[in-house]
């Protein structure tokens, strides 16, 4: 298991914090903490790659920060 954490741009409701939470399900996604403005994923990087949770934000209208 692999644990990341991401700074996310757009967010400002919890709306957005629901989005989020949402489309890292959809990957399979379990045990994520999401807030407004990052989240922690935690996640098996044998059947996810990290693109793959980039993608996944992203396509909800949100910007991922990297660094």
């Amino acid at each position: 298991m692999k644990t990341t954490e991401l700074k996310i741009d757009g967010m400002s409701c919890n709306h957005c914090v629901m989005a989020v939470k949402s489309a890292l399900m959809n990957l399979g996604i379990t045990n994520s903490e999401v807030e407004i403005g990052k989240v922690k994923i935690e996640y098996d990087e044998s059947s996810i790659e990290e693109s793959q949770i980039l993608s996944a934000i992203e396509e909800e209208g949100y910007r991922v920060i990297q660094g």
